[in-house]
Order: C-alpha cells, then structure tokens, then sequence
C-alpha cells in the first residue's frame, strides 16, 4: 500500500488536486476577481495541465500495474475538486451566466448524488464501476472548461471559444444526466434489497 501512495499515478493525481487552488489564484489579483489576459492565459495552462493528467495517471496505473484502493478512491475526488473549482470560478467571473449556470447546477448536482450514493454502496461492499461514457462525459467536461477558462482571451487567437466551451458545456450537462441516471438506476437497485 505504502509503494502505491508514492507511485507516479499517484503523484499526477496529487499535482491535479494542487493545481485547483492554483488556477483558481490566477483569477484573483490585489484580493480582486479578474480575469486579465495573463490571468485566463495562466489559468487555462494550469487546468491543461491538470486535465491531461487525469488521463495518464489511470493508464499508467493499469499498464505499470500500480492500481490500488487509494488511487480509484481518489482520482475521481481529484476530478471532482478540478471541475467544481472551475465551474464555480467561471460563475462568479460571470463567464458561465443566465440559462447556461443550468448546466453548471447539473453538473454539480448529479457530482454531489453519485458520490453520496457510491459512498453508501461502498459501505455495502458494491462497486460500480465508471462507464466508457462517464469518462467521455469527463473529457467533455474537462474541454469544456478549458475553452470557457480561455474566454475573450482566447477570442483572439481561437474565434468563438467561449461559444464553443458553451456548447461543450451543454452537451457534458446532457451527459452528465444519462451517466448520473445510468449510476442511480444501478445503486438503487441495491439501497431497494
């Protein structure tokens, strides 16, 4: 057990739950919420670098078979922290508003449910595992987000990213509801027996 805490998947997983206080920190100059150029530009290097790491500390796991508890236990928390943190920073910088903050609040919600329900089954002994769409609904997610993070900043260089982190939004919030349907649909199964 001791071996894994320390393992590289392990290690990637930690740098994406540190990088959460640190692109949220771009964002907040003088104790002030701005969202400067340098500040989104920072912001979205930091998140980049966080999401992409979600995708190789589960493959380096498997393939140097390095999976443990503790990793499983936390690398969706880590992924959790990191789309939270961001969507509630994209709210109050007022880049996620009106009728879109719905698809924050899906986002957030169906979050909160399938952990709670995924703690109580643990505690039964059930596991369910994540699905293949789950984890596109996280990639989406995670693209999402970096396009949204860029905002008028990226306009510049990529026209249209914020309407294109928008769309991206939406369409994860869809998502989130099929594989948050799929999870609750499963676990009650076993809170019914």
């Amino acid at each position: 057990m001791k071996k894994h805490i320390v393992s590289l998947p392990n290690l990637l997983t930690y740098g994406r739950i540190l990088a959460v206080p640190l692109f949220v920190l771009c964002f907040f100059l003088e104790g002030h919420l701005q969202s400067t150029n340098l500040a989104r530009w920072s912001a979205f290097a930091i998140f980049l670098s966080a999401s992409i790491t979600d995708f190789f500390d589960g493959y380096l796991a498997r393939v140097w078979h390095q999976t443990s508890d503790f990793g499983r236990m936390l690398d969706p928390i880590a992924d959790k922290l990191l789309v939270s943190a961001c969507l509630l920073l994209l709210a109050a910088d007022g880049t996620i508003a009106g009728w879109t903050l719905w698809a924050a609040i899906t986002i957030l919600c169906r979050e909160i449910l399938v952990s709670g329900l995924r703690e109580y089954l643990a505690e039964i002994k059930i596991s369910v595992p994540v699905s293949r769409l789950a984890k596109w609904k996280t990639m989406l997610q995670l693209t999402a987000l970096s396009f949204l993070l860029l905002g008028p900043s990226g306009e510049k260089i990529f026209p249209y990213s914020t309407l294109t982190g928008l769309l991206l939004l939406w369409i994860s919030a869809i998502l989130t509801l099929i594989t948050g349907w799929d999870y609750c649909r499963i676990g009650f199964k076993h809170v019914i027996k």
